[in-house]
């Protein structure tokens, strides 16, 4: 899901892929069949109680752990000698992907941003000069960084303060192509797509739930042909990134708006499983279709970060509120989750986290 160990080129050719018509159903009910998969949820329940839930599937180890990030890092875009430079607002927790990539997390503030497979996109193109680049393995960092937020991040990103800059995926002839969707406390949602080189911003509480293939346009499309239907008279089951956003966005509003979080939290968690992909699945004619490798939940009005392994027998979490965030006293750490996630952890782990030097994001200079 990353950049090659060094982009070829600062003018990277945009690889053309063929969109999804969104009034052909056939095709739309297809679409996702060689997209590694996904899936974003976000569930509103009562007493301002929010919860963000996602999986991760992929055909490997993508050699993901937790990870510490204090305020007042520095960081830079990371394509080359025009790249976007900051310092972090807000602190964050995040998992990381092959650790050079951020491409799952969470601040202080309770935004999240979650990066997904998106097969069809297209970025700008990028020659060195103009606004400045973004390497796609910071593109999530760089919102939690900023923004307390979808709103706030919505706006800055409305002026268009970048251009990301992405190449093939590590190992592999395709390119990294991927879509963005946030939440925040307030339950407001964001997703964020380049389409034919152009950024498409969908902003609001009702775009809770995201997959992979097609276009998020083509989903909505989607989403309104299963809600004619009705969840209760029939759904669709096969592994597929449209199938998978129909359950989603059914079970996540059909679910009980308990008054109890933990019992919300219980809720949500069987809304993510049941969109996930059994481990090991073999799918000889489609062999993208990856399996669910972790999950995480995140209790925004809460501040718990729940992390869920395939190969573990537990769920466990990080208490935001006990982390030092400060640029003073704060630490980059990490909690190291084995190969393939396999390392068991049990409850609450802020505190078994140790101090280790930050991971670079992998781009143009690295």
């Amino acid at each position: 899901m990353l950049l090659q160990t060094r982009l070829k080129t600062l003018s990277n050719p945009i690889r053309s892929l063929r969109a999804v018509g969104a009034l052909a159903l056939p095709v739309l009910l297809m679409a996702g069949a060689t997209a590694d998969a996904c899936t974003r949820a976000v569930y509103l329940g009562p007493n301002d109680n929010v919860i963000t839930a996602r999986s991760m599937d992929w055909k490997s180890d993508i050699l993901s752990n937790l990870w510490v990030l204090p305020r007042g890092i520095a960081r830079s875009g990371e394509a080359g000698p025009n790249s976007i430079k900051w310092t972090s607002k807000y602190g964050s927790v995040i998992v990381s992907g092959y650790d050079v990539s951020t491409t799952d997390g969470v601040n202080e503030k309770g935004l999240e941003a979650n990066v997904l497979w998106l097969a069809e996109s297209e970025y700008p193109h990028f020659d060195g000069k103009g606004k400045p680049g973004l390497t796609i393995a910071a593109w999530a960092q760089y919102m939690l960084d900023n923004f307390a937020t979808v709103n706030e991040a919505v706006a800055a990103l409305e002026k268009e303060p970048f251009t990301i800059v992405t190449d093939n995926v590590p190992g592999e002839d395709r390119l990294t192509t991927l879509h963005l969707s946030m939440s925040d406390a307030t339950g407001d949602s964001a997703i964020v797509e380049y389409i034919a080189g152009k950024q498409v911003i969908h902003h609001g509480r009702q775009y809770q739930v995201m997959t992979n293939s097609p276009h998020f346009d083509d989903q909505l499309a989607l989403a309104s042909y299963w809600q004619q239907i009705g969840g209760t008279v029939m759904l669709p089951g096969t592994n597929r990134a449209s199938d998978r956003f129909a359950r989603a966005l059914f079970y996540i509003n059909a679910i009980p708006k308990d008054e109890d979080p933990n019992k919300a939290l219980a809720s949500v968690f069987s809304v993510i499983r049941n969109a996930s992909v059994p481990y090991g699945i073999n799918t000889p004619d489609q062999p993208n279709i990856s399996s669910t490798r972790w999950r995480t939940v995140f209790d925004h009005k809460r501040q718990l970060y729940f992390f869920e392994s395939a190969l573990t027998p537990n769920t466990f979490w990080v208490d935001l509120k006990k982390i030092d965030f400060s640029k003073e006293t704060g630490k980059v750490k990490t909690l190291d989750l084995g190969t393939n996630q396999d390392h068991t952890f049990s409850g609450e782990v802020s505190g078994e986290f140790v101090q280790h030097a930050p991971f670079k994001f992998l781009g143009l200079s690295g």
